[in-house]
């Protein structure tokens, strides 16, 4: 191996081993390598962050992480909430259940686990202890629900990686539909057998079917919301960049003028959170972006397909060894700066292997996203423990039966390649 490529290497676990912000990291290394090792001119990185940024992509995250600051702004998360309850909360763990049911009708907006840890796990743990749920159960369940953010589109990876791979980002959206389910139930036939030997727990009681309707009708604007985003994007009335668009005008309508939890004097602020979140996702791409010329420079990722070929002539041995380091990569990088980076080097090796890209792209996000809850940095664990007031190796221990589901249900689409290409191939011919 070159030197300049350990130097490089060591630069960069170094850095990161440090704390030192990500986009630093990728931005200066990449810059070191370009300048120093290799000898460009480093005036060409402003052309390298410009065309990083001239991505008609890139606006489909800004409305995105707009609307769903819009939502926790205002009451739609709420009523999510209060559906979810309605429909499962009189069955034992149904609270618990609910929880999970609102995670995969938050994450159907807003793209991010962050967001749904924060406005639904915010919401959730106190209430799950309230009422007299063990402590570590509600916050191991709402610490990795969240997950389903990333994985039920719009998910902000998954567009990243649409953007990387030049992959159809409709298409590619309704591969996160049939795993997210398969997680949701999984997560939730858990809480149920957990739940029924609890006698103590309270149970919600089995609502009328006059309180379901009324809770529906309640909640009718907010159900909407992702009946509009996907019902026009697969009905070919808007793309997925104008639906993004659509989606954060309707939340702003919704919220403003129907259930009036949101004052105009809050749109700023709403609005100004947004760009601030945003900023922080774009400087990060931009980084990435020095530090991936870099590698196409010096012919990385050919190099490491070319090695990783001669040695594994298994697609499912290949499959289960990236599995396991982009799960040891998630424990240390966020999805965002991993799937950037990460892909370009990954995505070379596919046709080799006979792997379709799709089904890998999603395996990616599912393996990055479940490092969102685990040790030692994973960023789910911290906001939970906040909430609950409960230290990191607390936290840890309640997460751990969640993500023993999590991983099985990731073996699974590892090896049923068809579950995940199911909508892709039904909707769209994909494949044929």
């Amino acid at each position: 191996m070159d030197t300049s490529y350990l130097i490089i290497l060591a630069l960069l676990l170094g850095a990161l081993a440090a704390t030192v912000p990500v986009f630093i990291v990728l931005f200066f290394v990449g810059l070191a390598g370009l300048g120093y090792f290799i000898g460009i001119d480093p005036m060409i990185v402003i052309e390298v962050l410009y065309r990083s940024m001239d991505k008609f992509a890139l606006i489909v995250v800004l409305f995105f992480v707009l609307c769903g600051n819009i939502m926790t702004t205002g009451s739609i998360v709420e009523k999510l909430i209060k559906t979810a309850n309605v429909l499962v909360g009189s069955l034992p763990g149904g609270l618990a259940m609910a929880g999970i049911l609102a995670c995969g009708f938050f994450g159907a907006i807003s793209g991010s686990t962050v967001a749904t840890v924060v406005a639904i796990g915010g919401f959730m743990i106190p209430a799950l202890i309230r009422h007299r749920y063990p402590e570590q159960f509600s916050i191991g369940v709402m610490t990795t629900a969240p997950i389903l953010g990333v994985v039920i589109p719009p998910s902000i990876a998954m567009i990243l990686y649409a953007m990387v791979t030049n992959v159809s980002l409709e298409a590619f959206f309704l591969t996160g539909f049939m795993p997210g389910l398969l997680i949701m139930a999984a997560m939730s036939l858990y809480a149920y057998f957990y739940c029924r030997r609890l006698p103590d727990i309270d149970l919600a009681p089995k609502p009328s079917p006059a309180e379901v309707f009324k809770t529906l009708k309640d909640s009718f604007w907010a159900l909407m919301l992702p009946v509009i985003i996907f019902g026009g994007i697969y009905s070919g009335l808007f793309t997925a960049n104008e639906a993004a668009v659509v989606a954060c005008f309707y939340a702003f309508f919704v919220e403003i003028v129907i259930h009036r939890d949101m004052k105009l004097t809050q749109v700023k602020k709403v609005v100004v959170s947004s760009a601030v979140t945003s900023s922080t996702l774009l400087i990060i791409v931009a980084g990435a972006s020095v530090f991936g010329e870099y590698l196409t420079f010096e012919q990385i990722p050919g190099q490491i397909t070319n090695a990783v070929v001669s040695n594994i002539h298994s697609q499912w041995i290949f499959l289960l060894a990236v599995g396991i380091i982009l799960l040891l990569i998630g424990m240390f990088m966020d999805i965002i700066s991993a799937t950037i980076i990460l892909t370009p080097i990954l995505y070379p090796m596919l046709s080799r292997f006979g792997i379709d890209p799709m089904h890998f792209g999603l395996l990616m996000t599912v393996n990055l996203g479940i490092g969102y809850a685990t040790p030692p940095l994973g960023v789910s664990l911290y906001i939970a423990g906040t909430v609950a007031n409960r230290n990191i190796l607390y936290v840890t221990k309640a997460v751990a039966p969640f993500l023993l589901i999590q991983l099985g249900v990731l073996l699974v689409l590892t090896f049923w390649p068809d579950f995940v290409l199911f909508l892709p191939r039904w909707l769209y011919g994909y494949g044929d």
